[in-house]
């Protein structure tokens, strides 16, 4: 979640004169859902309006669509929605295809995503002032489509780190 009201990330400033990042009120954001593929470095995410349990079933469907026919294996943390009724029937039609694993819980030093969430965050949102969700999304956007020309980069970044 990418939050229209900005966060001052790491910077300096004079003693007594903390940077100010103006927010225009609305609180509206983006909301990501991602994955990370170890192998290429490809981050594959959708933009949600929420994040509940149908919307992780739909994000499914379209990582299968994206990677048809092949043996996918997703990391994820432990939020109830990976682990909702909804999915059963999904999950059991598709258990060759598709495996999820749970990582131990308050452990996101494990999930490579979260790496790139910080990544992202740090490039695009930290001490930057957007006048609009729509601002926001075509930064975003426009991050995820350079990080994914560089995927030796992201693999070096993000996946080596384990």
């Amino acid at each position: 979640m990418i939050r229209d009201y900005q966060a001052i990330g790491r910077t300096w400033f004079l003693k007594g004169q903390q940077r100010i990042i103006p927010t225009f009120g609305k609180h509206q954001g983006v909301k990501l859902v991602g994955t990370l593929d170890y192998e290429t470095g490809e981050i594959f995410c959708v933009e949600e309006e929420k994040y509940d349990a149908m919307v992780f079933l739909r994000f499914l469907e379209k990582v299968l669509a994206k990677y048809p026919g092949q043996r996918i294996v997703m990391i994820l943390d432990n939020a109830k929605i990976h682990h909702a009724k909804l999915l059963l029937p999904f999950l059991k039609k598709h258990e060759y295809q598709l495996e999820l694993v749970f990582l131990p819980p308050y452990s996101p030093n494990l999930n490579l995503i979260e790496e790139f969430w910080g990544w992202l965050k740090r490039s695009c949102v930290y001490n930057v002032f957007y006048s609009s969700a729509q601002e926001i999304r075509c930064h975003v956007q426009k991050f995820v489509e350079e990080v994914n020309k560089k995927s030796a980069e992201v693999i070096d970044r993000l996946c080596i780190s384990l």
